[in-house]
């Protein structure tokens, strides 16, 4: 019995347990059965690097008290951060790797940096 690559339908020669001809064929498939789910992560992983650089340039840039709207009119998306610490005294910090920010409940947002993040590199 003559197997056929599940990628192009070539004739399988080698092991009679391949599933395809060549290692090309082997990643087209998975790449091709993965897609969807990659491309997935690859927009969330862009939100969040998007995210934590405009964080990052404004924190770098002296800015700890920074109005809501000049976060969304730079691009800001506020649906996706990679955690929330709250502290002691019940103030949640929204966090986009190490660069935060909590809502002072005036449309304003005070900025943060998680020093923890630092002991990681």
């Amino acid at each position: 019995m003559e197997k056929k690559c599940l990628d192009c339908g070539d004739t399988i020669r080698g092991r009679t347990d391949k599933k395809f001809c060549s290692d090309q064929c082997r990643n087209n498939y998975n790449n091709r059965l993965n897609r969807d789910s990659n491309n997935y992560v690859r927009n969330v992983h862009g939100l969040l690097r998007k995210n934590r650089r405009i964080l990052s340039d404004l924190y770098s840039e002296k800015m700890i008290r920074v109005h809501k709207d000049a976060l969304f009119a730079l691009g800001y998306n506020f649906s996706f951060f990679t955690h929330i610490i709250e502290n002691s005294g019940g103030q949640k910090f929204h966090y986009c790797f190490e660069y935060g920010y909590r809502e002072t409940g005036d449309d304003f947002l005070e900025l943060s940096m998680n020093s923890q993040y630092l002991e990681y590199q």
